[in-house]
């Protein structure tokens, strides 16, 4: 009976998608965040004939929504407030753009500031500091929809009480990004772009009675859940390429010949 009991629970584990899942990880060092699919795909376009200097004063999270949880009343986003700095990293990244701080323009005044005082203070001729990069492009956006449970499904199964189960939930994030002329305030181009957000979950459990007063029973499964930062970082990186394309096509900007 021990055997056709531990044969039984091999062959429910062998249906999980991945055992290695199912060992508890290790802790491990901080590492560096790879380029995602998106940002080749950026990476790949055609060389501009010069960086466009564009500046972003705020990339936000305009959904309003929290992360759902039952019974619970939480304050936490859903999704990452931290857009303005994956805009920021994934422009200056790229061959095409060439960003301007504008988030913390006071932060950049007030250290002007203070290095006019110092040097006046001590009395030593310095020459004046140079003026700050104007920008010709505005970017302005943001993350505009978050709608969770857009898909739900799964699949199950039991017998004798032996049994397994996977299910999966998608939800999906929405970005829109337009670039803005400075000099007349007209918006040049204007972008939208999606990506899905996969939480799925793989359970399988054992569950029998082997004799009078005796249960047997065992379960394992794992969850694996898409990190949302890294799918608003590849919203924005397809809205930046969708940008130079419509931007290359409308001929507001040029290639390199």
């Amino acid at each position: 009976m021990k055997k056709i009991i531990l044969l039984s629970l091999l062959s429910l584990l062998s249906a999980c998608s991945n055992i290695g899942y199912l060992i508890p990880p290790e802790q491990t060092m901080a590492i560096k965040v790879e380029p995602s699919i998106t940002f080749k795909e950026l990476k790949a376009l055609p060389k501009p004939r010069g960086a466009i200097t564009v500046s972003v004063y705020a990339f936000r999270d305009q959904t309003g929504q929290y992360k759902p949880q039952a019974n619970v009343s939480s304050f936490s986003t859903a999704v990452t407030q931290g857009a303005t700095s994956i805009l920021m990293q994934a422009l200056s990244d790229s061959d095409w753009f060439l960003p301007v701080e504008r988030e913390g323009l006071q932060n950049i005044l007030t250290e002007r500031k203070i290095t006019r005082a110092a040097a006046k203070n001590n009395n030593k001729k310095s020459d004046e500091l140079p003026a700050l990069t104007s920008a010709k492009i505005l970017l302005e956006g943001g993350i505009i929809s978050y709608d969770s449970n857009t898909r739900t499904g799964g699949f199950g199964a039991e017998y004798f009480g032996i049994g397994a189960s996977e299910l999966y939930r998608e939800d999906l994030i929405s970005v829109y990004l337009r670039a803005v002329d400075v000099r007349t305030g007209q918006v040049l181009i204007s972008v939208a772009t999606s990506k899905k957000v996969l939480s799925q979950e793989v359970r399988a459990g054992f569950f029998r009675y082997i004799s009078f007063k005796r249960l047997a029973e065992a379960e394992a499964g794992y969850s694996d859940n898409e990190p949302m930062h890294l799918c608003v970082q590849q919203a924005i990186e397809k809205a930046i390429t969708e940008l130079v394309i419509k931007g290359i096509k409308k001929r507001i900007w040029q290639v390199q010949t």
